[in-house]
């Protein structure tokens, strides 16, 4: 027995060093559920010390700039990928094909110019594809048909002219933002799951009539920045509708009410940087369920017709985005002011309300100086009370100037002078004479008897919000969509910060999360448990007002059942856990089986001796098989012998106190940093 003490040590050894033995890559960060984070490593290449273990691996803006077949060989459990912000500018045929388990991968603003039928080949799982900001031009007829787990295909800002028909059964979110895909035809969009579709920035001046007839689960339509003159006709078969993005098509001049009528289920319109003058009065009754509304950066003709909407949004439950960007341009005793500060009187509307048919007489009103043709109201009621004097008879009727046709940039857009111009994504601009400034240079820089808009009132930024939702007793879910889309700084990486409010140990949890996540789940959370979560933009000194945002939300109790409890670790974290219990068991029945052999041997022996003193010092049948005779009593044993005194044990038995983990010990939770 003694000659196997030594090979439990190797055992021991095992059970000691545990799971989490693997050394972390240079210049990376771990934790566990093993997650490595490669944020300060500078190098060409994927590390190669990984453990291959790792569930997720974070290697964004390191200067990557090549792949090879073997880059991620042995990383069979590896869940997320994030190569993002690096100078990758190819993809190796099967270079991602080790990785059978892998789900989110992001490839976001590298150099890549073409993706292949055998790029993503043998990602079965993967759910999340990220291609934003590269350079790529040509994408194969297959290379996304292998793919049918996808939920989300980001190919913003890229270069594409044409793209092959996208196959993915399960699609929810598509984004062809700011490529160059002049037109669409409805055969590429074959997915009927799809629930947010993003066309900003393509340059589209319609949408063909068929482009939506597959996609009957559509909730979120963004068509912003484009060359669109009208609402485009095919928008108004898609009643499932809740959000829809109209912003910076600039030659839109007119929202009518038929345009939008079929939309009831909007919750959200973004009607920001256009060219309207008014909004339909019955905006309640078009979208009952109505909450977010953005109309910033519209030339609105502030009279009569448009009084209704201040008191409408303060009222109501509807959110007005950008208020201070919301503003009057005509007529010029309005220009520049707050929309929502107007007062009823200020519109110009009439203390009472009468009905004639035939036109009234109005007293004339002169100015010290003629207004100009190009800066009277075209938007005109029958009520609307007259601004100009009578002039010699005109062949344009009396009643309402005509619709303003759409332009590019809209006649009078800028005030006092001011040149009008389109951004890089058509988005109106005034360059102002020296002495105004604003918007639409309706504000002088110096004293003067122009009449200066009501002062803004310095307001503390809006508070970002953060979505956090509980998916089980031990995990809750951020949202960090919105917290990106209202971010006013440019974000590389983030900081989540968490603390039990509910017990004892209120210690902050720390974390370094990538800004390419739209969401993530905080686990190993105490149920019933109350928790606090900020999330902040990642780097040295101070956090600017306003860019952090903080919720908290409680963890549901934990359910009890009959069966045994399930570990919240993934599929790939079952064999951390069974090792230390295999490891356990194997020495506990080693050692078992050694006092068991001790024991035996032990009294064996105390027979034999026993035996032997009956039969008295002749030969017996223990010297006739070579046994010698036990040692005489005295004060030293002779060196060198290996028998057992008589009585006592043979050998010593290793302690079975050992301190290691067994089956009875709980696994403790370390803390996810």
């Amino acid at each position: 027995m003694c000659s196997r003490v030594p090979l439990l040590r190797p055992l021991l050894l095992l059970l000691a060093l545990g799971p989490g033995a693997q050394g972390c890559p240079s210049g990376c960060q771990c934790s566990q559920p093993l997650t490595v984070f490669c944020t300060a490593r500078q190098g060409t290449m994927v590390p190669q010390d990984v453990p291959p273990d790792t569930v997720g691996l974070y290697i964004f803006e390191n200067g990557i700039t090549t792949l090879d077949t073997g880059s991620f060989a042995g990383l069979l459990g590896l869940q997320l990928l994030d190569l993002s912000q690096n100078q990758i500018a190819s993809l190796p045929s099967g270079v991602f094909q080790p990785l059978t388990n892998l789900s989110n991968l992001d490839l976001t603003a590298n150099k890549l110019h073409e993706i292949t039928n055998e790029t993503f080949r043998g990602l079965r799982r993967l759910e999340r594809l990220y291609l934003g900001k590269n350079r790529i031009r040509h994408i194969q007829p297959g290379a996304f048909d292998t793919l049918d787990r996808l939920l989300e295909l980001k190919l913003q800002d890229n270069e594409l002219r044409a793209l092959p028909p996208l196959r993915l059964p399960r699609l929810l979110l598509l984004d062809l933002s700011h490529n160059s895909l002049l037109a669409l035809e409805p055969s590429i969009l074959d997915m009927a799951n799809v629930e947010a579709l993003r066309l900003a920035g393509l340059g589209l001046q319609q949408l063909d009539e068929g482009l939506f007839s597959r996609l009957r689960n559509l909730h979120d339509l963004d068509v912003s920045d484009n060359q669109l003159e009208r609402v485009p006709p095919v928008i108004r078969g898609l009643r499932g509708l809740t959000r829809l993005r109209l912003a910076g098509n600039t030659r839109i001049a007119q929202l009518r009410p038929e345009d939008v009528a079929a939309l009831a289920a909007l919750q959200e319109l973004d009607l920001s940087n256009l060219s309207l003058q008014a909004l339909p009065s019955d905006l309640s009754g078009l979208f009952p369920r109505l909450r977010l509304l953005a109309a910033a950066r519209n030339p609105f003709n502030c009279v009569c017709p448009l009084s209704w909407f201040g008191p409408w949004v303060r009222e109501s439950h509807v959110t007005l985005a950008s208020p201070e960007e919301t503003r009057c341009h005509f007529p010029p005793k309005n220009a520049g002011r707050l929309l929502l500060e107007l007062d009823y009187t200020d519109f110009g509307c009439p203390a009472t309300t009468t009905t004639a048919t035939m036109p009234t007489t109005r007293p004339m009103v002169r100015d010290p100086t003629p207004l100009s043709s190009s800066l009277a109201p075209t938007w005109l009621s029958a009520t609307e009370p007259a601004t100009e004097a009578p002039s010699a008879p005109s062949s344009a009727p009396p009643t309402a100037g005509p619709v303003p046709q759409p332009q590019d940039c809209p006649p009078s857009t800028c005030l006092n002078g001011g040149t009008c111009h389109l951004g890089a994504r058509h988005h109106l601009a005034c360059l102002c004479p020296e002495g105004f400034t604003g918007l639409y240079c309706e504000s002088q820089t110096g004293e003067g008897t122009w009449p200066s808009p009501t002062p803004a009132t310095s307001k503390p930024p809006q508070p970002l919000s953060l979505g956090i939702e509980p998916v089980s007793p031990t995990s809750l879910r951020v949202g960090l969509q919105r917290y990106l889309q209202g971010s006013s700084v440019q974000l590389r990486s983030l900081r989540l910060t968490y603390r039990n409010l509910s017990g004892p140990d209120k210690r902050l949890v720390t974390l370094r999360l990538p800004a390419s996540l739209t969401e993530y789940t905080v686990t190993q959370l105490r149920p019933n448990a109350t928790y606090s979560i900020c999330v902040m933009p990642l780097g040295a000194g101070r956090v600017p007002e306003g860019e952090e945002a903080c919720g908290e939300a409680r963890t549901p109790p934990a359910v009890h059942s009959n069966h045994a409890p399930v570990t919240q670790a993934r599929e790939g974290n079952l064999p951390l856990l069974i090792a230390p219990a295999l490891a356990a068991v194997l020495l506990a029945a080693l050692a078992a089986v050694g006092a068991a052999y001790c024991v035996r041997r032990g009294r064996a022996v105390a027979a034999a001796a026993q035996d032997k003193g009956q039969l008295g010092l002749g030969a017996g049948p223990l010297e006739l098989e070579g046994v010698k005779a036990p040692l005489e009593p005295g004060p030293k044993a002779r060196e060198g012998g290996g028998e057992a005194l008589p009585g006592g044990p043979e050998c010593e038995v290793p302690l079975m106190g050992f301190p290691g983990p067994g089956l009875q010990s709980p696994l403790h939770a370390k803390p996810y940093i």
